[in-house]
């Protein structure tokens, strides 16, 4: 992010891909306001585009690759 907007909250997984509607895992933030949500294969494909017309990315793809936290049983 260049710091230029205010952070944006964490996407969740109530957060689609405004391309083809997987989980989004990137945002850009438009010069001109709004933003545009992106699974990871869509936010590869368009980020550069839209960094270069001066959109804000936030990438969180490394959440696909975290392991999550085991359930302990009573």
């Amino acid at each position: 992010m260049t710091g230029a907007l205010a952070p944006s909250k964490p996407m969740t997984a109530a957060d689609r891909c405004d391309r083809c509607g997987a989980q989004a895992y990137v945002r850009a933030v438009l010069t001109g306001g709004g933003d545009l949500l992106f699974c990871a294969h869509h936010g590869r494909k368009f980020s550069e585009a839209l960094r270069s017309n001066g959109a804000d990315i936030h990438d969180e793809t490394d959440r696909l690759i975290e392991t999550p936290t085991a359930v302990v049983d009573d």
